[in-house]
């Protein structure tokens, strides 16, 4: 394995009486793409931003490329493509000249705008004023100014927040282009489960400030010791005592629904269904799935990652 590009090692950040990042350590290899998965407060962004060098850790250390920024500052900035949660640019601007404008900031630049326009998917939007973008066109620009000075990493901070399941997708496919054209390191902070499976080969599970669980999706999802879950909605009350106890939980909506865990929904449902017909059970409504992340995160925390 090579040396990491990024290197965390036991990182603790408070903000008066709030302890946002406690103890925090994990490294990324060159070429990696790892989402910081958690819900709101988890300290994602706070770390990030020690990352990106705006915030600087009270103890412990960051090292990116082996340097840190009271080392190299300029070194590192040239390394780092940062697009935030949120960036506003200048109305009266198109989208072509604020990308002129922001590559006019790196000296000696040899930017090929009309490249990165082709890239972020907004040629059409070219000549368009950033006042009149989508939510999700103003985000592919933000990712392209983050692209103007060709870094080797790019930095993310939840960067799908209020778009539309289109506009979600259409950044994603960028994000996709960029690893597997250009090889470039990535790391993602957010609290959509789908983006973080679809995006990154490995995922640092977050909350309070603290590393809950890290791995690929495979490993994350193995720490359960039965994987797949049938969901359904009866019309009236069922005995308990037709499953097994540790499976079972009961909640009302609409009737009652009820939620078992299994190790085989192919070998399992068959039974289940004849169960349900001889004791004359009336379903509402059925689901078969596999045991998700935020699955894990509710069985580690006792709450959803959108809580």
């Amino acid at each position: 394995m090579n040396d990491p590009i990024i290197s965390v090692n036991s990182v603790i950040k408070s903000f008066k009486d709030v302890k946002a990042v406690r103890g925090l350590s994990f490294s990324i290899q060159p070429g990696e793409f790892v989402a910081l998965l958690g819900p709101n407060g988890a300290g994602k962004t706070t770390m990030m931003e020690m990352i990106e060098g705006i915030q600087f850790p009270d103890s412990g250390d960051i090292s990116i490329d082996n340097t840190t920024w009271k080392e190299a500052p300029q070194k590192l900035r040239s390394l780092l493509g940062i697009s935030l949660q949120e960036t506003h640019f200048i109305e009266k601007l198109t989208v072509l000249e604020t990308l002129q404008l922001f590559s006019s900031f790196y000296s000696g630049s040899q930017v090929a705008v009309d490249e990165i326009i082709s890239l972020t998917g907004l040629t059409e939007k070219k000549n368009a004023y950033t006042k009149n973008l989508s939510g999700g066109q103003k985000q592919k620009l933000a990712l392209g100014v983050a692209l103007l000075n060709k870094p080797s990493i790019l930095l993310l901070d939840e960067p799908t927040t209020g778009l539309d399941p289109s506009a979600r997708r259409d950044v994603w496919e960028v994000l996709h282009k960029l690893k597997n054209e250009r090889g470039m390191t990535m790391i993602l902070t957010t609290h959509y489960m789908d983006e973080a499976e679809f995006l990154c080969e490995r995922i640092i599970i977050m909350d309070k400030g603290t590393i809950l669980a890290e791995g690929t999706v495979p490993q994350l999802l193995s720490r359960f010791s039965k994987s797949e879950k049938i969901e359904f909605i009866s019309a009236g009350p069922v005995n308990p005592g037709l499953f097994p106890k540790e499976n079972l939980q009961k909640s009302s909506f609409l009737g009652i629904k009820w939620e078992l865990v299994v190790e085989d929904i192919v070998s399992y449902l068959p039974l289940f269904l004849n169960e349900m017909k001889k004791n004359n059970i009336e379903l509402l409504s059925l689901e078969c799935k596999k045991m998700t992340l935020d699955d894990l995160f509710i069985s580690l925390t006792g709450r959803s990652l959108n809580e």
